[in-house]
């Protein structure tokens, strides 16, 4: 029997390191944007300065593409891109009495969208249609919805993701493709072995990008201009 007493507790990390460097190398303007002072008149020292020791609030710094690198290992890229260094992240789901398959790891893939539904679930309240599912039949070892699949688009970026298979590019670039079950670190493009797969999941990914009103990069990068 389920107990609704006992408090769901989901924990998640934010996803993929970041790798922009301070100030923007493409961007001339940044230093002239940010403040000069600290509330209480203190210079703030802005860049990743060797020099410059991270933390106070008198800096203002990132820790940059080498850090990032060491975060994601073993993944490729980085936040802003969809490949697994920028979208992957750990979660960890903990309901005494819940009915939870206790101390199992569950390699289904989700999505953020997927813990609303499943807090709603857990608390036998039915969910509005939307772009999320609940997770609580795999976290309870049971099988969920294998054929389902998941979306990504972040400037450009895109990725969509059905069972093993995955599907991601950068912007401008052409479609990969990766078993994910056997190469999560995607080091090996099947594109060119599975090109109807590649075809098939990217008109899936066209349909969802029309659904939801995703507007092409090119015309985003023309406007800016």
């Amino acid at each position: 029997m389920v107990s609704r007493t006992t408090p769901l507790v989901v924990f998640l990390s934010d996803n993929g390191g970041c790798a922009e460097e301070l100030p923007p190398p493409d961007a001339p303007k940044f230093r002239d944007r940010q403040p000069a002072h600290t509330p209480d008149g203190v210079p703030i020292k802005l860049g990743n300065d060797p020099g410059i020791r991270p933390g106070g609030e008198d800096t203002f710094c990132s820790y940059g593409k080498a850090w990032a690198n060491l975060s994601n290992t073993p993944f490729r890229y980085y936040k802003r891109w969809v490949h697994e260094g920028g979208i992957a992240t750990p979660l960890i789901a903990h309901w005494p009495g819940g009915g939870l398959d206790t101390g199992r790891i569950v390699r289904a893939p989700h999505q953020l969208t997927d813990v609303l539904p499943t807090l709603l679930d857990a608390a036998g309240i039915p969910s509005a249609a939307g772009p999320g599912g609940s997770m609580l039949a795999e976290l309870r070892g049971e099988s969920g919805e294998e054929e389902r699949m998941l979306f990504w688009e972040h400037i450009g970026n895109a990725a969509a993701r059905r069972g093993r298979w995955k599907i991601v590019r950068e912007a401008g670039s052409a479609w990969e493709l990766y078993d994910m079950a056997n190469d999560r670190t995607e080091r090996h493009d099947l594109a060119a072995q599975e090109p109807g797969l590649v075809e098939e999941l990217a008109s899936r990914w066209q349909e969802w990008a029309d659904s939801v009103g995703v507007v092409p990069w090119d015309t985003i990068r023309a406007a800016g201009r």
